[in-house]
């Protein structure tokens, strides 16, 4: 656990983390709290700390760079639904679209989910 909250659990690894530590800090400015969880292995992930801090805050974002479709953010989800049903009111992924990614330099900083995506997706869901 990187940064403790209390309304809503963001978990995420490699550089989309600090992307969502920018987005817990703005997040923080409006009175939303957020407890970022760095997995930092994918294979074996540590789902006791996901669980942990679902059953803390009740709603779970999973931010990863990948596409939606395939990606590990769907298996954070899976395991949290198998063994945290009870804790859930909200979940869901923030992830690239399915899609090739641009080339343009531009186009792929607006492609991936940074601070400022993870923040409003966020934010629409509080």
């Amino acid at each position: 656990m990187l940064r403790e909250g209390t309304d809503i659990t963001v978990v995420s690894a490699m550089k989309s983390v600090d992307d969502c530590l920018q987005a817990a800090e703005v997040l923080a400015g409006e009175g939303i709290s957020v407890e970022v969880v760095d997995l930092q292995t994918l294979r074996p992930f540590d789902s006791e700390t996901v669980l942990a801090s679902l059953a803390k805050t009740n709603r779970l974002a999973v931010v990863e760079e990948g596409p939606r479709t395939g990606g590990w953010a769907g298996e954070v989800l899976s395991v949290a639904v198998e063994q945290g049903l009870g804790d859930i009111d909200d979940a869901w992924r923030i992830t690239t679209p399915d899609g090739p990614v641009p080339y343009s330099p531009p186009l792929e900083d607006d492609f991936l989910p940074g601070a400022k995506r993870i923040a409003e997706e966020i934010r629409k869901r509080s």
